[in-house]
């Protein structure tokens, strides 16, 4: 049995990695902690293989630089060096694509590769960042360190932008028709990816990812559909766009470009909802929240 501690009590990802290990039964044994306070100093790490630290805060406008490198960063090499003087063999943090910075403008690509360097343009991004770096002074022969770089992630319970694109999908009779390519992961591929990173006892940075990129005009027709609904997707709302960008990041946030390149991703090892399949699953999740 291998048995897993994950930071984070109330962690989306963190939770529903625990619920996707218990169709196999008696080979997982997951517990979680929280980081608040200073309680969880007091207690044993050891007798786990593995810490999935989920623990931290992301998207918060009003947050100052110091509570990002205090929560993302601080609490991260507390809890990695707590770990590997108890004996845990594993510390998989979660880490972000955003410590390559925002989308691409509007109209523009943005491929990361292998040769991309890491250039964050947020507190978030860079908090991230700095943690990944501490955590890598830290890896051993006998403590792994694994990190994963998740782009937007979806599913049941999902927060942020993807819940905003399935109220469109419902309530809009138009929807600006953009060409763009975003790297996405749908939380049981993600859940997947790090059973098999806590597995193997696997170390490095990953790149997880849905098999195909998603353009957002063309989520959202495939939600409307999902529901029964027809979406038009129309250009002629595209010079709106270009407008509101000069006054809000959001429109580059939503429409613009941010991908891994294919060849960073081991997608056929894990991708296995399709991505028809996890859209579907999401929704139901959402069904009430009309």
């Amino acid at each position: 049995m291998k048995k897993i501690l994950v930071t984070g009590s109330h962690s989306f990802v963190g939770r529903s990695f625990a619920r996707w290990l218990k169709q196999f039964g008696a080979r997982y044994r997951t517990d979680f902690i929280s980081l608040r306070g200073t309680e969880w100093r007091r207690l044993s790490f050891a007798g786990y293989d593995a810490l999935i630290h989920c623990a931290g805060i992301a998207h918060m406008s009003a947050a100052p630089d110091a509570l990002y490198l205090r929560v993302n960063r601080d609490l991260a090499e507390e809890a990695a060096l707590k770990a590997r003087s108890e004996g845990v063999r594993q510390f998989v943090f979660m880490s972000s694509i955003a410590v390559y910075g925002g989308s691409a403008p509007l109209g523009k690509e943005k491929i990361i590769t292998a040769e991309t360097a890491p250039v964050p343009a947020n507190n978030y991004g860079r908090s991230k960042l700095e943690a990944e770096k501490i955590l890598a002074a830290f890896a051993t022969a006998a403590f792994r360190i694994a990190v994963v770089r998740a782009p937007l992630i979806y599913g049941p319970g999902c927060k942020g932008n993807f819940p905003a694109l399935i109220r469109c999908a419902r309530r809009l009779p138009f929807f600006p028709k953009v060409e763009n390519r975003r790297s996405m992961i749908y939380i049981g591929n993600l859940c997947e990816q790090l059973r098999l990173i806590v597995d193997r006892e696997d170390s490095g940075t990953f790149f997880p990812q849905n098999e195909a990129y998603a353009g957002t005009s063309d989520l959202v027709r495939r939600l409307s559909a999902l529901q029964g609904r027809r979406i038009i997707l129309t250009k002629l709302l595209n010079p709106a766009l270009y407008f509101l960008r000069c006054f809000t990041p959001t429109v580059d946030k939503v429409f613009g470009s941010l991908c891994y390149a294919r060849e960073l991703s081991r997608c056929e090892e894990y991708n296995i909802v399709p991505f028809e399949q996890s859209l579907a699953e999401t929704l139901k999740a959402f069904g009430d929240a009309r």
